[in-house]
Parts: structure tokens; C-alpha cells; sequence
């Protein structure tokens, strides 16, 4: 890391969360065994990637599950509350998540045709940029600013635990307004909602919903996105009304009936995908567009989400 990117992640997060994270990157970036919210990654474990791909290989799976990887579909959710106001009504948010740009080609030569044809009004990201969670990346900023060039600003988004804290100026360059433990106030027609976003928090333990929700008064629509929903019993007492998140990929590899064989979270096994509830907060889950560990999907096709906010006041 160089010195400018050093100073950059000083001023924008302030001296004590730009050293944690870069700590806690330098120490366990790479390790298989016992960061985190969880005890085993497998994505850090370089060996299982080679044994999963040469399994599929040798069971003429790979193929099927390549072209699977590739066929991303649109996803439309619906979300009701009484804490949004009228002038949200209809207000569409693009949820993309765990692209991993340079792994994931064909499924982000798809992506870019379908961003062309889509409507929204803001998009979020909810991380996991990179393919891999450790080493360069160099070309995870080229293949994210091929995909900006697609998105309709305002562009808001999370990191996740792919991605290193030294891509934030880069990703901050092609205009996504990144939120680490952060939050932002949307206006429309002098109405008003809450969009926070917290710092990684299943693997580097990077968040902070306390500060991101501090300024979000109680009785007003808010949004939280995180890569991980793990932390959905945080976000629910914070009083946030919508939490928008990844990281799961669904299973990515699932048996038939979309049934996940790990979701590599800790969390019930019904919010691994798609919309759910907690107490008074709604969550969906983004089963992503890219893949991870290998490119490949089974039973779990990729998604991007249309969010529509309706006002039920």
C-alpha cells in the first residue's frame, strides 16, 4: 500500500477504523481458520478451488455450471411500510451484490446488456467486488469501472469481506459514494429517507451500526446495507426499517428445490435468499450476480434486484 492511499483512507475514515482495517487485513486477510463470525473459509482455502473445479470437470459438470453462472435474472420485491413517504412511492432501488468482476466475465457481459434495459433511481451495492479475498486488485477496479459506466447515479455502496479497504479511493473515483459505517439523507419533493452502510462485518468485524443509525431519527424511513445479513438483530433493534444485503450467494451450489448446501453465514437458513422478516424490519438477501471459489451455479441462478418502495400511508 502506498502512502498516498494511506493518507487518503486516514482523512475519509478517520485515523482509528483506517488502522483497524488495515490491521486486521495485514494479520488475517488470508486465513482459513477462526476470523470472523464464523470458524472455516473456504474461500481462503486456495486448494479447495482447484478440487471443486477438477470434481466438476471430471463429472462433466463444469461446463453446465459455467453457462448457469452467466444467466443472471431480474429479481422484483416490493416493499410496504407506512414510514415511507409519498413522495417514495414507486422509488426503485437497483440492489447488485457479490459481482467479483474478474472472476465472474460472462455473468458481467451479461450484467452490462441488462443495465442498459433497466429503470431505477438509485443503486446500491452491498459488496464483494473481488474474487478473490486477498492479493491484487487492479483488475477488480477495471472490471468495476466497465460496470459504472453502465449504473444511473447515485450509486451507494458497502465493502465486503473480498474486498480490501485500498480499493476505496479507486471505487470512490468512478462516482459510488462508498458508506462505511455512514449515512446519507435521500430528498425528494422536501420528503426524506435514510440510506446507511456499514464496513464489513462477517469477516474483518469492521462495523459499526451505533454510528452509521445515529442520525436517523426514529420515526423516519431508513435503509441499511450491509454484504453480510448476519447482523440482522443489530439492524433490527437500531430501529432500521429495510436491510438490504449479500453475500450468501444463495448456496451458489445447491441441491434441486434451490435447497443451499452452506450459505457460509451464521443465520437461519430462511434468510439465506430472497425477502424475509425480523420483528419489524424487512431484509432481502441478494443471492449476487457473480460467483465465488469457482464460477459456477447450480439450482441458484444469479440475480440482480429491483427494489420498489410503496407507501401504505
Amino acid at each position: 500500500m502506498n502512502q498516498n492511499v494511506s493518507e487518503f483512507l486516514e482523512k475519509r475514515l478517520g485515523r482509528l477504523h483506517a488502522k483497524l482495517r488495515l490491521g486486521i487485513e495485514t494479520d488475517h486477510e488470508a486465513q482459513v481458520f477462526g476470523q470472523g463470525i464464523n470458524y472455516f473459509h473456504i474461500e481462503n482455502l486456495t486448494s479447495s478451488h482447484f478440487v471443486i473445479q477438477a470434481c466438476l470437470r471430471l463429472t462433466g459438470l463444469y461446463g453446465r455450471g459455467r453457462r448457469n453462472a452467466a444467466q443472471i435474472e431480474v429479481r422484483q420485491n416490493y416493499i410496504r411500510s407506512t414510514q415511507i413517504p409519498k413522495a417514495f412511492d414507486g422509488y426503485t432501488i437497483l440492489q447488485l451484490s457479490d459481482l467479483h468482476v474478474d472472476m465472474s466475465h460472462d455473468a458481467m457481459a451479461r450484467l452490462t446488456a441488462i443495465l442498459r434495459e433497466i429503470d431505477y433511481d438509485l443503486c446500491a451495492l452491498t459488496g464483494d467486488y473481488r474474487g478473490q479475498t486477498f492479493g491484487p486488485y487492479a483488475a477488480t477496479l477495471a472490471g468495476m469501472s466497465r460496470i459504472c459506466a453502465e449504473i444511473k447515479k447515485p450509486i451507494y455502496g458497502v465493502l465486503g469481506n473480498h474486498d480490501t479497504v485500498c480499493m476505496l479511493p479507486g471505487l470512490e473515483e468512478m462516482g459510488i459514494r462508498m458508506l462505511l459505517n455512514e449515512c446519507e439523507t435521500i430528498e425528494r419533493d422536501h420528503q426524506r429517507i435514510h440510506l446507511a452502510g456499514i464496513d464489513d462485518a462477517h469477516f474483518y468485524l469492521a462495523d459499526n451500526i451505533e454510528k452509521a443509525a445515529s442520525g436517523i431519527p426514529t420515526d423516519e424511513f431508513s435503509i441499511l446495507l450491509s454484504h453480510t445479513p448476519e447482523i440482522y438483530q443489530q439492524a433490527a433493534y437500531a430501529d432500521f426499517n429495510l436491510l438490504l444485503s449479500g453475500h450468501t450467494h444463495g448456496g451458489q451450489i445447491c441441491l434441486p428445490g434451490r435447497i443451499p448446501i452452506t450459505l457460509d453465514s451464521v443465520l437461519p437458513r430462511h434468510m439465506g435468499s430472497g425477502p424475509w422478516k425480523y420483528r419489524d424490519m424487512i431484509g432481502y438477501t441478494s443471492v449476487g450476480a457473480g460467483s465465488s471459489v469457482v464460477p459456477v451455479r447450480f439450482n441458484c441462478p444469479p440475480e440482480i434486484a429491483l427494489h420498489y418502495l410503496q407507501s401504505s400511508k
